[in-house]
């Protein structure tokens, strides 16, 4: 299939096109009827948003993953207008700035949400209820509309189409810019890459506020004019059924997703199905070979930032545990934050581990021309991002001699151990070895003097208990774990806090450090046993906290 240069153009092929394009459990709808409906709700929205001075034609959509959430990111496309996902676990004040941070005019949203909007101001809003009667005779007079009948302006490759919140785990979430002519390259990109064709249905866990879901999955399908699956909220206990039942054949994935389908009680029917593929990023190399084994479904780590600045492309020979290379448009390089200077290639044992993470681990960044497209409201972040006309990504990597590039982590994950930088995503990857984890997670805590000591969160298979001499003999083993990263405190949890995306939520660990309600184990001093973090020595650390002035702000049990 030809290319399109807007996402509007590719929303306007499917009239006429009567298979199924679109369901969840409850609705099938054929490729004809998303875009009539699109149609419908793109008349709607021009009437809605009529031009105002410095009026922006941007909507929101505070929905979980309903047919409504594609049917109104295809009327945005068709009327020229812009969506804001609105992340529906945020609260209060911070939901309230994201609405009006991005300057929406129309918030779409159904009744399960409404108790979030409660008492928020949120002057100038015009709220729809999916859910509703009102909705239905909203919509209703428009039921004849076609495509393109209705347009707030021009609708060009350039034209803003998404504002993609961040993860705003360290301040207010960002949102990144993508315009119809990016997202609809990125749909066709994928769908070449992965052989995307009429027949495949992509079944969609992941929330579409979230860039994953939308430029991973709903874009290929389109771009490819395959069919599209929806489930309201990712379920690891229905996915299998799901597959199944949609006849899906790829899903996109973030975060733990992969972990937790993979702690699902396996059944006979675990290879019963079509799926041919997942794409998507922090499977670990370990999790998607056992995804592979008893699933029989191949796991395609992938890379690309959410603002577009910088990607990878994983080729057949992409050896295991590496992202891919760059692709041919970028110029990756992974370099040394503090002196900007590339960083030593990466050398590895024989058992393929890496042995100089020190001074390989670095920043990704692109020297060449990127498609960042910037952030909305917020020229600091995007200086922040374009320095020395450098895109930087904000994420750590190291690459192998022939240019592999593999992950390491957030800039933001980094810990400072006795002046020596240390990526958390290391760390993780070698105490995901212990069989007793079912997953980790390591972040920072203050030294009480100077820097970082580290500290893990593990969540133990079923029916494992922690056992602190074994997990010490097993970290003696493992020859590529550095002096400096055993953890000094590890906490024993009954699962890893999750964000809406599935990504583990370092800020609550970080927040609650060595005072959490979870069984805590220390080592009093380096290379000395584990042993329970008492009262008398959480009193103890506090107090040399003080002595040295570095009194950090902890929730106390």
């Amino acid at each position: 299939m030809r290319g399109a240069d807007t996402v509007a153009e590719l929303v306007r092929r499917q009239w006429g096109d009567h298979r199924i394009g679109l369901r969840d459990e409850h609705h099938a709808l054929t490729h004809h009827q998303v875009a009539a409906g699109a149609a419908a709700r793109a008349a709607l929205l021009v009437d809605l948003m009529p031009p105002l001075p410095g009026g922006e034609p941007h909507l929101g959509v505070l929905l979980d993953n309903t047919p409504e959430y594609p049917l109104w990111l295809s009327a945005a496309a068709l009327a020229g207008a812009a969506v804001a996902g609105i992340n529906p676990t945020r609260r209060g004040a911070e939901l309230a700035r994201d609405i009006g941070h991005t300057a929406c005019r129309v918030l779409v949203t159904q009744r399960a949400h409404l108790p979030l909007l409660d008492g928020l101001p949120l002057p100038g809003v015009r709220i729809l209820v999916t859910d509703t009667d009102a909705y239905r005779e909203l919509l209703a007079p428009y039921g004849s509309a076609r495509p393109g009948d209705a347009r707030l302006g021009p609708v060009r490759p350039d034209s803003r189409f998404l504002l993609s919140f961040t993860s705003g785990s360290t301040g207010a979430p960002k949102a990144a810019l993508c315009s119809q002519g990016r997202l609809a390259a990125a749909g066709a990109s994928l769908a070449a890459h992965f052989s995307v064709g009429r027949d495949d249905v992509h079944y969609i866990c992941m929330p579409m506020f979230h860039g994953n879901a939308v430029i991973a999955d709903w874009a290929p399908a389109l771009a490819a004019g395959a069919g599209v699956a929806l489930r309201a909220r990712f379920s690891a206990s229905r996915f299998l059924s799901d597959v199944r039942g949609f006849d899906a054949t790829y899903f996109t994935y973030v975060g733990r997703a992969v972990q937790y389908l993979l702690a699902t009680p396996p059944t006979p029917e675990d290879h019963a199905h079509r799926l041919r593929l997942g794409f998507g990023t922090e499977a670990g190399a370990v999790d998607a070979a056992r995804f592979r084994e008893r699933f029989g479904v191949p796991l395609v780590e992938g890379y690309g930032s959410s603002e577009g600045g910088a990607s990878i492309q994983r080729t057949p020979d992409t050896p295991t545990g590496a992202v891919g290379r760059a692709a041919p448009t970028d110029d990756l390089v992974v370099v040394d934050a503090e002196t900007g200077r590339e960083c030593a290639a990466a050398r590895f044992s024989a058992e393929g581990r890496l042995l100089n993470a020190a001074e390989a681990v670095g920043e990704l960044v692109n020297r060449g021309r990127s498609a960042f497209e910037g952030y909305w409201g917020n020229p600091e972040a995007e200086a922040a991002r374009l320095r020395e006309g450098w895109y930087w990504t904000g994420d750590l990597f190291y690459r192998d001699a022939d240019g592999y590039l593999y992950f390491a982590g957030r800039t933001d994950d980094r810990l400072r151990v006795d002046s020596e930088n240390l990526a958390a995503a290391m760390i993780e990857h070698i105490l995901a070895r212990w069989d007793r984890a079912a997953g980790v997670a390591v972040y920072a805590v203050p030294d009480p003097v100077a820097g970082d000591q580290v500290m893990a969160a593990l969540a133990l298979r079923e029916g494992a208990v922690f056992d602190p001499a074994e997990f010490a003999s097993f970290l003696a083993t493992q020859g590529d774990l550095g002096t400096k990263m055993p953890p000094r405190f590890v906490q024993v949890m009954p699962e890893l806090p999750l964000t809406a995306t599935n990504k583990i939520h370092r800020v609550a660990l970080r927040r609650e450090s060595f005072l959490c309600a979870d069984s805590l184990w220390w080592r009093p001093t380096p290379g000395a046993p584990y042993e329970p973090l008492t009262p008398e020595a959480v009193a103890a650390l506090r107090a040399e906290y003080t002595r040295h002035g570095r009194e950090p702000k902890f929730t106390d049990r």
